[in-house]
């Protein structure tokens, strides 16, 4: 059995069948910037539901099918055996679903969601398919994509409104996902392109300790793992509170 250290993710599960899918769901970090989403909403002064729900499932066609489709597309990052065929399908689909939500709540909520939906369609397609050159496939614009716009969107989605609150809640969701960014950046280089890793490190006191593939994943893993957990229980919570 291969080590688990040598997949391209901790999520991903050994290649193969039903396993290539729940991988390329992320379903960690998808969970995670679902939240966001929620979040956004809870800074309503009173929260729909229904379209808290609508939000919810048009990111996750968005972002959790269609993002991680399209990225899989691009030089097979996460060794899926999925049929190109079916990656682009999952893509138009996840878009095409997010965007009738998108115009659904556009109607009923405030027409200003169409720009939502344009920005979002074109952030999904620009950063995964690395559009003019990569511009948009960076840091920057992962935390504002990633991050930023989903509690914006869930926010606008409730209210139809941008208020300085969720103005800031957006800089703050983006910044946590700069963190993620910093944290997945070199795990991904180690565990998807790394073929030897041998070191040592000396201590002030003369102790030496070997550096291998699991040292350089332990603690930024550890960290994502933690964050993938605190994030979706403080939308819970929001919610709950709310809700209340």
């Amino acid at each position: 059995m291969a080590d688990p250290s040598e997949r391209p993710a901790f999520y991903a599960l050994a290649s193969g069948g039903w396993r290539d899918y729940w991988t390329l769901l992320h379903p960690p970090y998808t969970v995670w910037h679902l939240s966001y989403v929620v979040i956004g909403a809870c800074l309503a002064d009173e929260v729909n539901l229904r379209w808290l729900g609508e939000s919810v499932l048009a990111f996750f066609l968005a972002v959790g099918l269609a993002a991680h489709a399209l990225d899989e597309l691009r030089g097979r990052p996460l060794r899926t055996g999925i049929p190109d065929g079916v990656l682009w399908a999952i893509s138009v689909v996840g878009i095409g679903g997010a965007v009738g939500l998108g115009i659904q709540g556009a109607l009923e909520v405030s027409a200003w969601l169409g720009v939502f939906i344009v920005v979002g369609g074109f952030l999904v397609v620009a950063y995964n398919l690395e559009l003019l050159g990569g511009v948009f496939h960076s840091d920057v614009w992962f935390a504002l994509a990633w991050g930023g716009f989903p509690t914006l969107t869930g926010f606008f989605a409730q209210t139809g409104r941008i208020t300085l609150a969720a103005v800031l809640a957006a800089a703050a969701c983006a910044a946590i996902s700069a963190a993620q960014r910093a944290l997945s950046t070199p795990v991904r280089h180690v565990r998807r392109d790394a073929v030897r890793i041998h070191g040592v490190m000396e201590t002030a006191g003369g102790a030496t300790e070997g550096i291998d593939r699991r040292t350089l994943l332990g603690a930024p893993e550890a960290g994502l793992r933690f964050l993938s957990l605190a994030m979706p229980l403080l939308a819970s919570a929001l919610l709950a509170a709310r809700l209340a």
